[in-house]
């Protein structure tokens, strides 16, 4: 029982962080320079999630061609730059991989 204790109350406490900053965004201006600060907070919350899955094996830097994820990252990247389709690039990341471990 206390651990559905533990998931209501830690639930009701998520939906209480963020709803507060909805119900204070429609009452208070946000700053400009604040409103820009926050549009890099998606890349950077996205890097600090892919870019230790890319480049680190075992704890360790891997820039070596034997890094199967670090080279579907990278068929990613490119697909991004060219066709800048989100479901493309996770496509084409995800085949590359499929690939590279395959062989």
């Amino acid at each position: 029982m206390n651990i559905w204790l533990t998931m209501f109350f830690a639930g009701l406490l998520t939906f209480g962080m963020r709803f507060s900053f909805i119900w204070l965004l429609g009452r208070y201006e946000v700053p400009p320079s604040l409103r820009r600060a926050l549009h890099y907070v998606p890349p950077a919350v996205l890097a600090a999630i892919a870019v230790p899955e890319l480049l680190l094996r075992d704890g360790h830097l891997s820039l070596a061609l034997d890094n199967t994820r670090l080279l579907a990252g990278l068929a990613a990247i490119l697909v991004a730059w060219v066709s800048k389709n989100s479901l493309l690039t996770i496509l084409a990341g995800m085949l590359v991989l499929l690939l590279l471990q395959i062989y």
